[in-house]
């Protein structure tokens, strides 16, 4: 005779993370630097958008992570223009830093 163990049903990263007040508060941050980076995207140059993504979120800065030290000149300049987008959305006013990316080269 064999027994049927049943195993607890699989929850989904959302599930597991609303469960758990710490992983719940780290969720919100990341949807919240999501919503951020879609409502300032398309002032992005489409050229330069690929370069560019959402970063972590905390209570003082949002960081945009960037590949590259071009990019991040060229996004620099952009900084105080994405701000007053944000600001003009009704988001919160928190500085915008950049975390500049390592670019892996090709081994020859």
């Amino acid at each position: 005779m064999t027994l049927h163990r049943r195993l607890p049903e699989a929850l989904t990263a959302y599930q597991a993370a609303s469960d758990a007040p710490l992983l719940a508060r780290l969720s919100q941050r990341i949807d919240e630097s999501s919503r951020r980076f879609k409502a300032i995207e398309t002032l992005i140059p489409g050229a330069l958008r690929a370069a560019v993504k959402a970063g972590p979120i905390d209570d003082q800065s949002w960081c945009l992570l960037v590949n590259g030290n071009a990019a991040a000149a060229k996004v620099r300049q952009l900084l105080p223009l994405l701000q007053a987008s944000l600001l003009r959305q009704g988001w919160k006013d928190v500085s915008i830093r950049l975390k500049i990316l390592a670019v892996k080269r090709p081994s020859s």
